[in-house]
């Protein structure tokens, strides 16, 4: 984003847009297309895939005519606060998003685990093993074994760590002008933040083919792949996010004084990391 034009007097807003008719068009789609899925009709995943494409393009373009706005000067410090409580709130919601998701899971290991092995739940379930990733009662799930903490959720903790020790690095440097370290430190934060993906991908395949663990395997593991597997996204999500940013530092699109396009980006990354050492602990240790 270049330095908001002091001299424009007025709160710019944009020409009537397809994009959000657009999008919703595409979002709805996907999700039709999850549904049919997960209730595997023939053509359900083809119709999310489209959906998803249709999204992707959707976000594209509709980014395109954002930063060409910016570009060409249009946007004033009016609009860089708005941009910025924008990105305040968005974050907020995902914040209350993971805290939904924690509270699943809190809600099942401490209230709903221990009720169901009281002696009064006994007489129904005898053979119940009342044990955050223990056996449900004979019959009703396949024998599983529970993630730990080591190697790969250890190897990946320090992964993310790393890149935002990066990024910061990247964000110190683009405040003081140097565009070369700031390409060169965002640049190893998108590499760290794939390889995360990468080790996630392959601890997925360890669980399901080594570990039998599924989303089939009881409250354990539905709460585990919701929640890591979200975060997944997320951290696929924001590097792709700091992609864009990397194509747009080397364009020349920001300068010391104004960057939000960079601090929006990352303060996403850094929710994402912090998210991260709240699954870590939790979710792996606990």
């Amino acid at each position: 984003m270049k330095s908001p034009n002091a001299a424009v007097p007025y709160y710019f807003v944009p020409a009537p847009s397809k994009w959000p008719m657009l999008a919703g068009l595409s979002l709805l789609l996907t999700m039709i297309g999850a549904s049919a899925w997960v209730n595997e009709l023939a053509w359900g995943p083809y119709l999310n895939l489209l959906g998803l494409a249709g999204t992707v393009a959707v976000l594209c373009f509709w980014f395109r005519d954002a930063i060409g706005e910016s570009e060409g000067g249009l946007y004033n410090q009016r609009i860089d606060h708005s941009y910025r409580w924008s990105m305040s709130w968005f974050i907020f919601s995902e914040v209350m998003f993971f805290g939904a998701f924690f509270g699943a899971l809190f809600y099942a290991r401490i209230v709903t685990t221990p009720w169901l092995g009281d002696i009064d739940h006994k007489m129904l379930w005898p053979d119940f093993d009342a044990q955050w990733g223990g056996a449900g009662p004979a019959g009703t799930i396949e024998p599983f074994r529970t993630m730990g903490p080591f190697p790969i959720p250890t190897i990946n903790t320090a992964l993310l760590l790393s890149s935002g020790v990066t990024l910061t690095i990247a964000h110190h440097a683009l405040r003081a002008g140097h565009r070369a370290r700031t390409a060169l430190f965002l640049f190893a934060t998108i590499v760290l933040g794939f390889t995360f993906i990468g080790f996630q991908a392959y601890e997925y395949m360890h669980a399901y083919s080594e570990l039998n663990l599924k989303l089939t395997s009881g409250i354990y593991g539905s709460t585990f792949y919701m929640l890591t597997g979200f975060h997944g996204f997320h951290v696929t999500i924001g590097a792709i996010m700091l992609s864009v940013i990397l194509y747009r530092v080397l364009r020349g699109h920001f300068t010391p004084d104004h960057h939000f396009g960079f601090e929006g980006a990352a303060w996403y990354w850094h929710f994402v990391d912090v998210v991260w050492l709240g699954l870590y602990v939790i979710v792996y240790w606990l």
